[in-house]
Parts: structure tokens; C-alpha cells; sequence
């Protein structure tokens, strides 16, 4: 005679395929559990795995607890950015449907449902512009975003028909050179008198209405990429938090107030080694006013900076914006290397500590890191060489997916346990539909874990290899 337990495994395996990811609130205790494996191998690439199912029983010696009852910040999405390359690559690509699909499609790709758009040329462009070029022009008579319609605004409409729910924010690298003390768009910084500061507010805002008109909704906005750094070889300009916080309080605050745009306003956007500067504009009573959150790097500090300026202004949030794939020393290492530190920093880091959003950089590069005015080593989620007519999805691609497919916009971070580095990492989320989605990491480089998740007084166990990240649903 067939045991209940036997017809219930039985069951769940065939459910971990085909199951939808909307779930009710109280699960019963045999609950179908369906699981997806991405591994540093390879072998498995956001592979459906037979599944498993929640049972009566004590919970393991290693065991994730979720509480649904204790709720954190929602979610915006996940996703990268169309750098001018990007879109450039993407566009020309005989495969460019297929290459969108399997990014923006929330049932025949990963899902992705955030962007962040460079405002102008940006390090990952094929040439320097912005949307004013020439001499002084501060009633912005010659404003235009022309540049875009060719590639790069083709390409956001038609990853906003694959996925409506995307959200799209801006940052500019550098205002136009008429702008700067430098007079370039490369290095300086923005002068700080009346006229520019007002015609800079209205270049933002004719960019975000000029965007709308084209069918692409901007959401959020920065002041500034990576303001504490003036590269020496691509666009940029540094803007202290002082001039960061007048600028966003008396000038860019009310013109997009006075436009009738409702685009959020991010601060800061720059690396987690820096607290003091994002507190700084928060602090700023005129500033604040304006300002929705804080915008977050990857390239220097820890994820926990995001919680010390979140514990200060609890009412701000934060979004992490930026963090570029890298070849590992060894090549061959890269896929690995990227899948374990950009899961644990990033997904399971960002979001635990406050993250609405997490997105890497590119979308997409060719084979040798471009087209690029400075990093050569750097990884989109893509690689497309159009030359040869090939497309290959990199650890970004992965790392992204095994999130935005899972976790919806409007999903709310649960409370969960985790063990940290070198053992069990882990975040959970509610999804509007009352599903959940549980996303572990093995950060341990050599051996597989063992571990227990336990919800409402019932468990199941599962097998995560070393290196591996799985994502885990249910109702």
C-alpha cells in the first residue's frame, strides 16, 4: 500500500513545474513547494528542479525561519541599465526579439522590472552627447533628445511592452559642458550660480517630459552619477552633498513640482563607503522635502551602509542603482566568482538592508567590454557579438533572474534568518499575490548545505551545492 507521504512527494514533484506562484495566505502543511537552481558550474541555469513540499515536523539543526508577520520595505524591481552600448548592441542584433524576451518577459524570460538610464553619454557610450550641446544656452532653446530616438528609446518601449510593470529612473553623468567649470563634459564640476542651477533643474525636467512623450515614463531621478568622483576619461562631475542638497531643494525640487511631474528624486547615488553624504542631503530640511530616498554602488563599503542612513531617516528609502560585472583574474572563474558575490552582496545584502530595487550596470556588451570609453574588463548581463551573431547570458543574467522572476514589484521583504558568509544566506519576500518566494545561497566554496525551512510549525528540507543559488515558492 502506498504511504500519504509517498503520493504527496509524488505530487509535489509534478507541481514544481507547472505550479503558478500566486498562494493563499495558510498554507496547509503538505504545501507543494517548486524550486529553481542556478549553479557555479553551469549545469544548471535557472534550472526547474523536481520540487518538494512542506510536511509536519521538527525543524532541522540549520533552519531558516520564515514569519510572514514581520514585514520590511517593498519591492520596485530588478534589472540593469541600456548604457548607450547596450541599446546600440542589442538593436543591430539579428537576435534582438529573442535577446528582449529572455530579459523583460515575465513567463518566457527572467522578468526584469527596473532600469536605470543613463541621462546622456555615459562611460558605455559609442561618443560623447547630451542633449544640448554647443555654446551657453541656458534658456535650453536647442534641447533634444534625438540621439535617443534612433536605438536607445525603440529599445525601452519595447522592454516596457514585454514587462508594463518596469520601472524606469535617470541619472546623468554629466550635464552639458556649457554647464561646468571644466566646460566639458569630462571632469569639473557644475557651477554653482543661479543661471546654471535653473537651467540644469529644466534640463532634467525637459528630459523626463521629452522621455514621457516618448512613451517611456520616468519614475525616478538623480541629481548625479557618482558625484565624489570626476573620471578623468569619460563623463562625470562631482557635486558635494552641500551643492547636491541646494541643487534638489531650490532648484530641482520645485521645477519638477512645477511641471506637474511627480518623478521621485534620489539622493546621493554612489558607493556604499560613504554615509555621511546622503545623510547629509537628508538632513538638508529644504532638500528633504524633495528627496525620496538614497541611491547605492557597489564599488567601496558593505550593504550595511544602506541600514545606517535607513535607521537615521527611516522614512527614506533606498534603491540600490549600480554595480558592474568584472572578468575574474581567471577567466574561467567569472561566472562562479560573479554568481556567489553578486547574490550575496547585492540581492540577499541589498534587500536586507533596505534595497527597493537591486541593478547591476549593462544590459548588454560585446566580446571585449564594449563599445567603452574605459572599463575593458567590465560584464554586462549579455554578451552579444554581433559580428559573429552570438549571444551568451553571463552571472548577471542569472543573479538577476533567480530574483525578478520570483519576486514581483509591490512584494514585501519577510523576516528570515541567515547564517552568513561561507554558509546558508537567504532572503524572503510576499508577493502581492499572496505567494512566497525564498531565494538561498551556499556562499561555501566547497562543500553542499543542508538546510531546513520552516513556516507555521512545518519544514522541508533540501540539498543546496556548493556555490549554487535556488530560489524557492509556494502557496
Amino acid at each position: 500500500m502506498t504511504s500519504r507521504a509517498t503520493v504527496v512527494a509524488a505530487v509535489a514533484a509534478t507541481l514544481a513545474l507547472t505550479a503558478p506562484l500566486a498562494v493563499t495566505a495558510d498554507a496547509s502543511p503538505w504545501t507543494a513547494v517548486s524550486v529553481w537552481e542556478t549553479t557555479a558550474d553551469q549545469s544548471r541555469l535557472l534550472t526547474p528542479m523536481p520540487g518538494t513540499a512542506f510536511g509536519r515536523g521538527a525543524a532541522g539543526s540549520q533552519t531558516i525561519s520564515i514569519d510572514q508577520t514581520r514585514r520590511y520595505q517593498s519591492i520596485s524591481g530588478f534589472g540593469a541599465s541600456f548604457t548607450d552600448s547596450s541599446a546600440w548592441l542589442i538593436a543591430n542584433s539579428p537576435q534582438r526579439d529573442a535577446i528582449m524576451t529572455k530579459l523583460f518577459d515575465p513567463r518566457r524570460g527572467i522578468g526584469l522590472d527596473f532600469l536605470r538610464q543613463p541621462i546622456g553619454a555615459s562611460d558605455f557610450s559609442r561618443s560623447l552627447f547630451s542633449y544640448d550641446d554647443g555654446p551657453a544656452d541656458p534658456k535650453l532653446a536647442h534641447f533634444s533628445v534625438q540621439h535617443d530616438q534612433d536605438y536607445i528609446l525603440p529599445i525601452l518601449r519595447q522592454a516596457l511592452r514585454l514587462n508594463p510593470q518596469t520601472t524606469v529612473m535617470a541619472t546623468p553623468w554629466s550635464m552639458p559642458g556649457w554647464m561646468k567649470t571644466s566646460g566639458s563634459m569630462i571632469g569639473g564640476s557644475v557651477r554653482t550660480d543661479d543661471q546654471t542651477l535653473r537651467a540644469y533643474a529644466n534640463y532634467l525636467v525637459k528630459f523626463v517630459q521629452s522621455y514621457r512623450k516618448a512613451g517611456v515614463p520616468v519614475s525616478l531621478l538623480s541629481a548625479q552619477n557618482e558625484p565624489e568622483y570626476s573620471p578623468a576619461d569619460y563623463p562625470g562631475a562631482t557635486m558635494t552633498a552641500a551643492d547636491q542638497a541646494k541643487f534638489i531643494g531650490d532648484y530641482l525640487g520645485p521645477a519638477l513640482r512645477d511641471a506637474g511631474l511627480r518623478t521621485g528624486i534620489l539622493a546621493y547615488d554612489h558607493n556604499w563607503d560613504d554615509t555621511q553624504y546622503p545623510s547629509a542631503v537628508l538632513g538638508d530640511p529644504q532638500a528633504s522635502k524633495y528627496t525620496s530616498g538614497v541611491a547605492w554602488h557597489c564599488y567601496g563599503g558593505n550593504p550595511d551602509a544602506q541600514s545606517v542612513v535607513h535607521d537615521a531617516y527611516p522614512a527614506k528609502d533606498a534603491y540600490f542603482t549600480e554595480c558592474s560585472g568584472s572578468q575574474s583574474s581567471d577567466h574561467a572563474n567569472t561566472f562562479s566568482d560573479s554568481l556567489v558575490w553578486q547574490t550575496q552582496h547585492l540581492i540577499i545584502g541589498g534587500t536586507r538592508n533596505w534595497a527597493k530595487s537591486v541593478v547591476t550596470w549593462n544590459v548588454a556588451l560585446d566580446p571585449s567590454g564594449g563599445p567603452t570609453m574605459h572599463c575593458t574588463t567590465c560584464t554586462g548581463a549579455v554578451t552579444v557579438d554581433n559580428a559573429a551573431d552570438s549571444v551568451s547570458y553571463n552571472a548577471e543574467y542569472y543573479v538577476l533572474g533567480q530574483a525578478s522572476k520570483f519576486v514581483k514589484p509591490g512584494a514585501v521583504r519577510i523576516d528570515s534568518n541567515t547564517f552568513g558568509a561561507n554558509n546558508v544566506e537567504d532572503v524572503a519576500f510576499r508577493n502581492p499575490d499572496g505567494s512566497t518566494a525564498l531565494l538561498v545561497l551556499n556562499s561555501d566554496g566547497a562543500a553542499a548545505h543542508t538546510f531546513t525551512v520552516s513556516e507555521h510549525g512545518r519544514s522541508f528540507s533540501y540539498t543546496l551545492p556548493a556555490k549554487a543559488v535556488a530560489t524557492f515558492t509556494w502557496r
